[in-house]
């Protein structure tokens, strides 16, 4: 059976939940996929559970980031869809059948979809964008019975703009815009940056499925990468495309909101001026100091 997805997971010293997240795709997944990892920095542990479950994987001699070794890691891809998620994440039965039932549904290319959380953690403030449930803060507290066995009881909704990951979208449109940019390095505020460029490229699609899910234990990685490289993400898209990210969200992506068809420019109206003045005048602060 060939793969449908190609999954990229970037790890650095964090080898027991990449553990716990490769046997959820393994044995939770409805087709076969591609799995690339890459590994920043030295680890023995990590690449040993690679080699005894020959998975595929790139490594860098130190952490480099997020963003770069993704990077390296999707010039490995073999299948025309690029998936890329945490390490700490534990992947849900049919997690990938409703991802590709939708990709059929689109049927072209330019599309980015993303999975629902569940976690421990509280909601984002504004909006729920994840369903809270707690089958442990840590991977030595994980109750996976619990999660198996009830992940399908609730009740959510399709979003627009949603989570950033999992995300999945067709490797040309990935090549077309280059992948993660990699001044975001170690990762924060990459996911939208990505979501902007493709933006750009007149993809309109930006919808989170319901019912194809993840439970997260919250960025592990990423965090620990903030510790060692220096990283100022949101500073960073301002700079960049001279607006914030929460209006880019808020005006662009309509993040959170229920899913209702494709996306369309922004209403210019009173509110998107005065949001768009405060995220001009921080922009120039920011230029200028």
């Amino acid at each position: 059976m060939s793969n449908k997805f190609s999954i990229v997971i970037p790890t650095f010293e964090n080898s027991d939940y990449l553990n716990l997240c490769l046997n959820s795709i393994l044995k939770n997944s409805h087709f076969s996929h591609q799995i690339i990892v890459h590994i920043n920095g030295h680890d023995e542990k990590t690449e040993k559970i690679l080699l005894d479950n020959k998975i595929t994987y790139t490594k860098s001699f130190k952490n480099i980031g997020l963003c770069s070794g993704v990077n390296i890691a999707s010039e490995k891809v073999s299948t025309n869809y690029i998936l890329y998620a945490h390490d700490d994440m534990y992947f849900l039965p049919e997690w990938d059948l409703f991802l590709y039932e939708e990709v059929k549904k689109i049927s072209h290319k330019n599309f980015y979809l993303s999975m629902t959380h569940i976690s421990h953690m509280s909601g984002v403030k504004g909006d729920m964008q994840h369903i809270q449930y707690n089958c442990g803060t840590n991977i030595y507290e994980f109750d996976e019975n619990k999660l198996l066995e009830n992940f399908k009881n609730f009740d959510f909704r399709n979003l627009q703009g949603s989570h950033w990951a999992p995300h999945l979208i067709h490797i040309d449109l990935w090549k077309k815009v280059g992948g993660f940019s990699e001044e975001f390095n170690p990762g924060f505020a990459s996911d939208p940056d990505l979501n902007m460029k493709l933006w750009m490229e007149n993809v309109r699609i930006f919808k989170g499925l319901s019912m194809s899910r993840v439970y997260h234990f919250g960025s592990l990685t990423t965090r620990k990468n903030k510790k060692i490289i220096p990283n100022k993400g949101k500073k960073t898209f301002l700079l960049k495309w001279k607006f914030t990210v929460e209006f880019f969200n808020k005006h662009y992506l309509k993040r959170g909101t229920i899913y209702d068809g494709p996306l369309s420019e922004p209403k210019k109206n009173f509110i998107y001026f005065i949001d768009l003045f405060l995220s001009k005048l921080k922009f120039y602060i920011n230029r200028l100091f």
